[in-house]
């Protein structure tokens, strides 16, 4: 592992902390498409699929981030594990009546429920910036980590998922991504040396943290983003079955994250300078004209080379991101904050899959790739007309004045 890498596991209890933060993540790329996967085995229904993968994403976008603002006010381990039960015991719910073959709005009542699960990746990622508050190349090599982990997940979760639904049983998918929740969330909060410190609601101030407008600014940027991914999984899909290798496709979307964690790699290694807005600008753009090539990819080839140059803009704009969060909200409500670009980039991949599944029907599959070139504009678009409230964090947030301080301090030191 380079030495930078190596360097921010140095402190104590961040390995134990980061495996059960990836565990515990898992089912992020796994629910989803062992669900479609699980109820078009036992129904052959598709439509009932992703209407289904809808209302779990729409939920885990509604309930994300008020499980986060409790996170920050009660602590990990009172939030999690109860959030975490609820959402295990909605999943069996699930899988019992599709295996019953129970009514439809019985699957549509756990699937909500099933969005109450946590987003680990703000928990994990919370942790780092405790540890290394203050430290910005420490950070910002973490968060490169973290995206690491991100992209590692998107890679095996689904191929473990489809692979074990079509081999085993058709509810082996879900059920195992259950399994990861359970065992990752349950680690992670009972490591409670790392646990960030809870702030009560009189810490707070009582505000609400979207006001914030950088994180507005990121969180609707990243529901174009979130857009661009959607469109291009369901696409992608689409254009392997019309080239007859339906099966390819799990492979070529494992080339796009493959281009991201890669990147992620390199970028963890760098320390970059200047402005993070501009950077996380530049990115944006990156991801906007990497997705033009996909409209003129021919055949499965040549799409999985314009997809996995496509991924290299992905993890060091998302790890950018996270930098700019922190930025924009206090820290009393920074794993609030972080969970709200998730949210944004659930509700764009739900917006994207759907837009990009009436194109697909409508004008075929190789069209469908204009879906992510509009979102890609439309993020593009936002970005432009918000760099300045980026630029400009917020000099009333309690999280601002620490970072200002603490990079004074560098400065000093430096």
């Amino acid at each position: 592992m380079p030495s930078p890498y190596r360097a921010i596991f140095a402190a104590p209890g961040t390995k134990a902390f980061s495996f059960a933060g990836f565990i515990g993540r898992m089912p992020l790329s796994m629910m989803g498409i062992g669900i479609v996967t699980m109820i078009s085995q036992l129904t052959g229904r598709y439509g009932l699929a992703g209407a289904l993968t809808l209302t779990l994403a729409l939920s885990a976008a509604v309930l994300g981030p008020q499980i986060s603002r409790l996170v920050d006010r009660y602590g990990q381990r009172r939030v999690l594990r109860p959030a975490t039960l609820v959402s295990v015991a909605a999943v069996s719910g699930l899988l019992l009546c599709a295996q019953q073959g129970a009514p439809d709005w019985t699957l549509f009542v756990f699937c909500a429920w099933v969005g109450c699960v946590p987003s680990v990746g703000a928990m994990t990622r919370a942790r780092w910036a405790e540890i290394y508050r203050g430290s910005p190349r420490e950070l910002h090599t973490a968060y490169s980590w973290e995206s690491i982990a991100d992209e590692v997940c998107f890679i095996l979760g689904p191929i473990i998922s489809i692979g074990l639904s079509t081999t085993w049983f058709p509810e082996a998918g879900p059920l195992l991504a259950a399994v990861f929740l359970v065992v990752g969330v349950f680690t992670l909060t009972a490591q409670r040396s790392t646990e960030p410190t809870p702030h009560p609601r009189e810490e707070h101030g009582g505000g609400f943290v979207l006001r914030s407008p950088g994180l507005q600014v990121l969180t609707l940027a990243f529901v174009a983003t979130g857009a661009i991914f959607g469109s291009v999984d369901l696409v992608t899909v689409a254009f392997a079955e019309a080239e007859g290798e339906k099966a390819a496709a799990s492979l070529v979307l494992a080339v796009y994250a493959l281009g991201s964690c890669l990147a992620g790699a390199v970028f963890g290694l760098l320390h970059p300078k200047g402005e993070p807005s501009r950077r996380w600008l530049v990115g944006v753009c990156a991801m906007a004209v990497s997705m033009i090539p996909l409209l003129l990819a021919g055949n499965l080839l040549l799409l999985a080379v314009a997809l996995f140059v496509a991924g290299l803009s992905i993890a060091p704009t998302m790890v950018t991101t996270m930098a700019l969060v922190e930025t924009h909200v206090p820290r009393t409500k920074l794993t609030e904050g972080m969970t709200w670009t998730g949210t944004g980039l659930a509700i764009g991949v739900a917006l994207g899959s759907g837009v990009a599944g009436w194109v697909v029907d409508a004008y075929g599959a190789a069209a469908g790739y204009a879906v992510p070139v509009v979102s890609g504009a439309l993020a593009v678009l936002v970005g432009i007309l918000g760099y300045r409230r980026l630029r400009r964090p917020a000099p009333t947030r309690e999280g601002q004045r620490e970072h200002e301080h603490e990079g004074g301090e560098q400065q000093h030191v430096a």
